[in-house]
């Protein structure tokens, strides 16, 4: 579980070690792993150490001589770099080591046009970004604002292939505990973080900006820390789902009630149980209008599917709300948030929502429904505030309702009622269509299902049972982005095909499963 904790946490950790004058060995260590990462990124793009070209950009933090640290390194393979020093005071010693190395460096001082340095470091194979670090607050200001401004522009205009650009800690520009950004942003190709992962790396924009993350262990002691938001590795989801065993049948492998579709949108029951076969659960049963239910039975035959109740339709878990209009709908819908049951509420379910419900229903609305979710509830946000802050509405809306939250978005945010928080970036940009949202509620469905009696699921992947539903919400993000990401492959997304693409990432997992019980 990549698990991150917030720039506060972090900074705490280290200050024994640089008050027991351990400062520099920590710089090294953070230098050496930042290296590593950069030298592999120069060998994936089919180049050397050896006659690289690296700019590196130090401000005067400790990320700054963590950056100037590793171009030293990479000076001593090889590579020609220089340094554009964004600040008066940068760390003497890591920018002496730099200059012994055979490096050069420049002082963009206040009020100098920046755009040279800035076409300069656009054409280099690599820049380090040591701007600024975990203690920045705020967006950019003064010469670094110019700077990235300038470095943006040109990057953007070149017709070849940029610089790669490597965050020290965190991109420049975002924020380090909630992901805002509040300015230009140095977008990365990726960032290396030190000591642990920093929840804007993997929240809000600051995802978007900070390209594959790499966590360097130098020797923080972060036991006595509560995570600020953690994210499901392949193999947390892999111990998460159920695989079947030779003492099995369908009712033991999970039941799903769906209420889903009407006469106006009928194709989202149809993809909603789909998605959930796919899985491998042991049955769904379909409540709906005949006319669905024809529908999904032409592609779906084994749905047991009827008109009737939701007390008749005895199931372990409810999956309501997906393209649901209709007064008969909306009452299932109620009937099954009111039963006790594990419950995932979708689109047109939501209105149906009780002041006060339990953690195991999971509601899974999009920026605009939970606009619309909080503003009847007395809290009046926008669309824009709550994708600027998603963790923030994400945990206020499940802190106000007991439910467990899942904001649906690239970067897809799960909040528990307890304040335990899970991020997801498993997703293509290729899923952002329509019915993606239905099948993401069938998955879900089906892991609430099939995991509903299952006493041993919080204990296999280490969370408290309390949090149970949000770990099982962020594994189905994690199932439905990566069949997204394998769909991809063959160009863009028909969501109707998903479900094959749901079975070949659910194998995988159980693959994954198999080979960690034979170890």
């Amino acid at each position: 579980m990549l698990v991150a904790f917030s720039g506060g946490d972090v900074r705490a950790a280290e200050a024994p070690l640089i008050e027991s004058g351990q400062g520099d060995a920590l710089m090294q260590r953070a230098a050496h792993g930042l290296f590593g990462v950069v030298l592999g990124l120069l060998r994936e793009a089919g180049l050397t150490a050896y006659g690289a070209t690296v700019v590196v950009l130090a401000g005067s933090g400790n990320n700054g001589a963590d950056a100037l640290y590793a171009g030293e390194r990479l000076l001593r393979r090889g590579a020609g770099a220089t340094a554009v020093l964004l600040s008066d005071h940068v760390h003497a010693a890591s920018l002496e080591a730099f200059r012994r190395a055979g490096g050069t460096s420049v002082t963009l001082a206040d009020g100098t046009d920046p755009g040279g340095l800035a076409l300069h470091a656009s054409r280099a194979d690599v820049v380090i970004d040591g701007i600024v670090g975990t203690g920045a607050q705020g967006g950019l200001r003064g010469t670094a604002r110019a700077f990235v401004d300038a470095f943006n522009t040109a990057a953007g205009a070149r017709a070849t292939r940029s610089a790669l650009v490597v965050a020290c800690d965190l991109p420049s520009g975002i924020d380090v505990d909630s992901g805002q950004v509040d300015g230009p942003v140095l977008a990365a190709d990726a960032s290396v973080t030190f000591g642990a992962a920093k929840p804007g790396l993997i929240l809000g924009a600051g995802a978007l900006a900070s390209g594959d993350v790499n966590v360097v262990d130098i020797g923080l002691d972060l036991t006595a820390s509560t995570p600020a938001v953690q994210t499901l590795l392949h193999a947390d989801v892999a111990a998460l789902v159920r695989a079947p065993t030779a003492q099995d049948q369908k009712y033991s492998r999970g039941v799903l009630g769906i209420a889903a579709g009407s006469s106006r949108y009928p194709g989202a029951a149809a993809l909603a149980v789909g998605a959930a076969l796919a899985t491998g659960l042991g049955m769904v049963r379909y409540l709906g209008p005949d006319t669905v239910a024809s529908l999904v039975h032409q592609r779906n035959p084994e749905a047991v599917a009827s008109n009737g109740s939701v007390a008749d339709a005895r199931s372990q878990a409810w999956l309501v709300g997906p393209g649901a209009v209709d007064d008969d709908q909306r009452r299932r819908a109620s009937d099954a948030i009111g039963s006790g049951l594990p419950v995932v509420v979708d689109a047109g379910a939501l209105p149906e929502v009780p002041d006060r419900v339990g953690p195991q229903v999971i509601l899974t609305p999009h920026a605009g429904e939970l606009s619309q979710f909080l503003t009847a509830r007395g809290v009046d946000v926008d669309r824009s505030a709550i994708e600027a802050e998603p963790a923030h509405f994400a945990l206020r809306a499940a802190e106000m309702t007991g439910a467990t939250v899942l904001l649906k978005g690239f970067t897809t945010v799960v909040a528990a009622p307890s304040g335990t928080l899970f991020a997801q970036t498993d997703a293509s940009p290729w899923l952002s269509t329509a019915g993606s949202g239905d099948t993401l509620s069938g998955i879900l469905g089906a892991l609430a299902a099939s995991l509903a009696e299952d006493t041993g699921a919080a204990r296999r992947i280490g969370v408290a049972d309390e949090d149970l539903w949000a770990a099982i919400a962020a594994a189905g993000a994690a199932i439905h982005g990566r069949a997204g990401r394998r769909a991809a492959l063959r160009g863009p997304i028909l969501i109707s095909d998903l479900p094959t693409d749901i079975r070949a990432v659910m194998a995988g997992l159980y693959e994954e499963r198999r080979l960690a019980a034979a170890m």
